[in-house]
């Protein structure tokens, strides 16, 4: 077996978990390759940024250790290191599958900048100043017109990320849907949608008030785009494929983390 590290370089934990993992690995005799390609399996130390940061990088299996906060998508605690390593030698996991999405930006003359892969969400926000109007089309078929600070477009997974905040629903992650949650519309229609994954979603940028500058947020890294803009979003054909240890429910985690 071979593993390969990517780790939160600005974490002073997750730089010496790092290091203890690697003690570890050789103890176990578990080779460590720095060529993602030849590895079986990907640890990302961290927390749920630099887990979503590491699933842009390969369709390899990856185990979260977690370094940060609350860690939805990082499940295993430093301190459990040694026997992690020795249930990934024993085959004791499973695999969760989690879809993703991936999208392109038209702008008004033609030129396309592709949207990387996002396993939380794809989001149109705004600065601190002004708001956003769009049209949040569905299958070439017009949902509404919004004045808004944005739109979250969702997976699953990041049902429990920026959704949450914005009073979207809670989405069991291994479900196969996508939702569209307003952030802070000034309209009274403010519910979130659900959506088959088969769904193309396309937010026209209509007007842009005064100073104000809006982003495509692919799991939080920003793009900035314009009046004119369209942004369309779809399911992608990458899936994030997460190690899982434990038989623990989502709702376990649910309560876990929220309670």
């Amino acid at each position: 077996m071979k593993i390969f590290i990517n780790h939160d370089s600005n974490n002073k934990n997750a730089i010496e978990t790092k290091e203890r993992l690697k003690k570890i690995a050789d103890n176990l005799n578990i080779a460590i390759t720095n060529d993602i390609d030849e590895c079986n399996i990907v640890f990302s130390i961290g927390g749920d940024g630099t887990f979503l940061k590491t699933s842009r990088l390969s369709d390899k299996p990856i185990v979260g250790i977690n370094t940060g906060t609350l860690g939805y998508l990082t499940e295993i605690n430093p301190e459990n290191i040694e026997n992690t390593m020795k249930n990934l030698l024993n085959e004791n996991y499973h695999v969760e599958m989690r879809m993703m999405l991936e999208g392109k930006i038209i702008r008004p003359d033609g030129n396309i900048i592709e949207i990387p892969e996002s396993l939380n969400e794809i989001a149109i926000s705004k600065n601190i100043s002004g708001v956003v109007r769009f049209d949040a089309i569905v299958d070439d078929k017009l949902i509404n017109s919004y004045t808004a600070d944005g739109i979250l477009i969702c997976t699953p997974t990041g049902s429990t990320a920026y959704n949450l905040s914005c009073g979207g629903p809670i989405v069991d992650p291994t479900a196969e849907i996508i939702t569209l949650t307003p952030i802070a519309p000034h309209t009274v229609i403010n519910r979130s949608i659900i959506l088959s994954d088969n769904s193309t979603i396309e937010i026209k940028i209509t007007e842009l008030r005064d100073s104000t500058e809006s982003y495509v947020l692919y799991d939080g890294i920003p793009i900035e785009i314009y009046g004119g803009d369209k942004i369309k979003i779809k399911r992608s054909d990458r899936i994030t494929k997460i190690i899982k240890f434990e038989n623990r429910s989502f709702i376990d985690t649910i309560r876990e983390k929220i309670s």
